[in-house]
């Protein structure tokens, strides 16, 4: 895909530039320690006890579970040796990010293949326990990917083996971070060489451990075993099945577009210290975009994945047989005199939508050094799934059972016109094609989605504010209050080859649903109209804000404090709903214009029966006006030739009458006469919803349809308006 036009260059290269001067965030791979990404020098005082055995007891191990490595036919950055690109700085030896992108890019060009295959391994063993982890580490000089890039990237594969059976007892494959579940398989078939599925560009890690070696199966399929045991969500109905784990997400059937990373105002591979690194270098530009918000709509030509180059250990006979590169398998050890992975941080743009205009949000990411992360001593920190954890505890005792977690959850969904609705009257929500990334602001670590699906795992307990962006959607932000997790994880907890259902984590952990029900629907931006609420100047405190669609329902719903901004689809018709601190309500219509509304305002929104009133009388107003331009159309000579039309719409008038009076009493402080108006409203209404339903057959259906979701809505804000205790 050729890159979009940048409508915001300026803005986003100084946004980046500014970025590059502050703190650091993540690490590379799966960093232990749930939402905290930094690096751990020390272990933590409680940790088990662990110890190295002899070399060659190592060595055997790791040359038994050497895993095979399966890359994306797109991909630019192989495992390989970082001591190449070595150099003193301050008498500490260091792997300059410059000096490893450009030496990588120079030597692969060169050579034409895959330079200095490598892949490093690390090998503990629970003390009084015989528990054993053989931790195959794998480097690349630099990785792209949509929610983060880097300099130098770290992946990791656990293999927890049982030194009395010599049997593999559980692998965990390093996904993108603490919040995301880790692809995971506990008791795995002894027989088989673990294989890894490595995303492009980013290096994540999903297992291949069935009869399709070159696919991930996150489900069992027929005589098809997963790749993975994880358990399911649950939690959702719509997430039953489905196990929470990362996966492969362009193996899975979702898109998931590229980004070019941006250095000091430049694209990286223009910066002058990169001589070899040029545009061919990077992701292709078939998946790559120049940014999220330079796309009207989500993409929809990006090619799936497919294998390229396979990398097996050189050593293992027989080899197997879609094998292309052998790589050295060489100890930790040799490199543990890297003091530190080094280069310029680097920034992704997050668009945040804010009431005045959208804020862009940067979280920066870098490489840690394996060997001073707390995983690297106690590899049972890496474990994400609490059933496996729990599976371990139950045979060992040198791992301690899985604590509570806290999660925050959504799937994501794309809002599309409803087929049901009146063109331009109603919206609907769909599967999403693309993938989104998730970011907790309080967090600076973006999570991409799994399957449409938003799992952050291991939130702090209190407020956040979670942002959601997606390729060619509108950005969406909501606040959301996680509660503290409460109780000890169950150790009887089991994990299967078929994932099964567990509600929370099953450990006492809560787990946080965002959107509306667990459900975050997201608008297409060349669709997009931005509905700014200003609560500024209003003296009732405002406490949550409701968006929903005539055809759609509730498309958003979250707790409010100030000004606030959403996106909707211009081709709905909405009802937006506020509420205060004592229970009132207030309700406002919202009808975008196609093509030409860019943003609606609702100023000062007041609660109570002043508000609900002034709404039934605008929507009854918009209800007439559609009845009558179909009884002017040429194809409603049925309707015309009976009186029955003109009866409904006098009918109409007559309740939008009553509710301006209401609403007019109301602001005038007449409480009384607010009441008695009401109740007129509320005998008119009901005489014109009976005139309707009598007329309903002779109306073309979407017009119908649309006519009685209206009449409905303006009956439940008149029974609101009435029962409410607020003029």
């Amino acid at each position: 895909m050729a890159d979009a036009d940048d409508r915001t260059g300026l803005r986003r290269r100084s946004l980046l530039g500014t970025l590059a001067g502050t703190g650091t965030a993540a690490l590379a791979g799966c960093p232990a320690g749930g939402g905290d990404d930094t690096a751990s020098p020390t272990r933590s005082d409680d940790a088990p006890s662990t110890r190295t055995p002899n070399d060659e007891r190592a060595r055997n191990l790791a040359e038994r579970f050497a895993p095979t490595l399966a890359f994306d036919a797109a991909e630019r950055w192989f495992p390989t040796d970082p001591r190449a690109y070595t150099s003193e700085r301050n008498g500490e030896t260091v792997v300059d990010g410059f000096d490893a992108f450009d030496g990588y890019t120079r030597a692969y060009a060169e050579s034409d293949e895959p330079p200095a295959p490598t892949v490093f391994y690390n090998v503990v063993e629970y003390s009084n326990s015989p528990l054993a982890v053989v931790q195959f580490w794998y480097y690349s000089a630099f990785d792209q990917f949509t929610t983060n890039f880097h300099w130098h990237d770290w992946e990791v594969l656990h293999v927890f083996v049982d030194t009395d059976t010599d049997d593999p007892r559980l692998f965990v494959a390093s996904s993108h971070s603490g919040r995301v579940p880790n692809n995971e398989h506990l008791d795995p078939d002894p027989d088989r060489v673990p294989r890894i599925l490595s995303e492009l560009g980013s290096h994540s890690s999903a297992l291949s451990l069935n009869d399709r070696p070159n696919s991930f199966q996150r489900l069992p399929l027929g005589d098809l075993a997963a790749d993975i045991t994880n358990r399911a969500i649950g939690v959702l109905e719509s997430l039953a099945d489905l196990p929470a784990a990362y996966g492969l997400p362009r193996d899975e059937g979702l898109r998931l577009p590229y980004v070019v990373p941006e250095l000091d105002g430049r694209p990286i591979h223009e910066h002058e210290r990169l001589p070899a690194v040029d545009r061919d270098a990077l992701v292709p530009e078939a998946l790559t975009i120049r940014s999220f918000d330079a796309l009207s709509s989500p993409p929809s030509d990006l090619p799936s994945r497919e294998t390229g180059v396979v990398f097996e250990h050189a050593g293992r006979s027989p080899p197997a047989e879609d094998a292309d590169v052998g790589y050295d398998l060489v100890p930790t050890s040799e490199l543990e005199h890297v003091s530190e992975f080094t280069g310029p941080q680097l920034s992704f743009e997050f668009a945040v939508p804010e009431f005045a205009e959208d804020a862009v949000a940067g979280h920066i990411t870098t490489a840690g050094t394996p060997w001073e992360q707390e995983r690297y001593a106690d590899p049972a920190a890496d474990i994400t799934e609490p059933a496996h954890r729990a599976a371990l505890a139950d045979r060992y005792d040198a791992v301690e059972p899985p604590g509570p977690l806290n999660d925050v959850l959504a799937t994501i969904s794309e809002v599309v016109q409803s087929a049901d609705a009146p063109d331009g009257e109603g919206v609907t929500t769909a599967e999403t094609s693309v993938e989104a990334v998730a970011l907790l602001r309080s967090d600076p670590v973006a999570a991409p989605t799994f399957r449409g699906v938003a799992m952050l795992r291991d939130v702090e307990s209190g407020s956040h504010r979670l942002a959601i962006n997606g390729p060619g959607l509108a950005p969406h932000e909501e606040p959301v209050e996680v509660a503290e997790a409460e109780g000890a994880a169950d150790p009887d907890v089991t994990a299967s080859a078929t994932p099964t259902p567990t509600g929370t984590d099953g450990g006492g952990g809560t787990t946080t649903l965002a959107g509306v029900g667990g459900e975050i629907p997201l608008v297409a931006a060349g669709d997009a109209v931005r509905l700014e609420v200003d609560a500024d100047g209003v003296d009732e405190e405002l406490t949550d804000l409701a968006v929903d669609d005539d055809f759609g329902g509730r498309l958003y719903e979250a707790p409010v404090d100030g000004p606030d901004a959403v996106y909707v689809h211009r081709g709905g018709a909405y009802t937006t709903e506020v509420r205060d601190a004592d229970d009132a309500v207030g309700a406002f219509r919202v009808n975008p214009v196609p093509d030409e509304t860019a943003s609606v305002r609702i100023d000062r929104p007041r609660t109570g029966k002043a508000s609900l009133a002034s709404f039934v009388a605008s929507i009854t107003d918009e209800t007439a006006d559609r009845l009558a331009a179909i009884g002017n159309s040429d194809d409603a000579v049925d309707v015309r030739e009976t009186a029955t039309l003109g009866g409904l719409l006098r009918a109409m008038e007559a309740v939008s009458g009553a509710a301006d009076r209401a609403a007019e009493r109301a602001e005038s402080g007449d409480r009384g006469g607010t009441d008695r108006a009401l109740e007129a409203l509320e005998s008119n209404l009901q005489r014109a919803i009976e005139r309707f339903d009598g007329l309903r057959e002779m109306l073309p259906e979407p017009e119908a349809e649309a006519a009685d979701k209206r009449l409905r809505q303006a009956q439940r804000r008149t029974n609101q308006a009435v029962a409410s205790e607020k003029l």
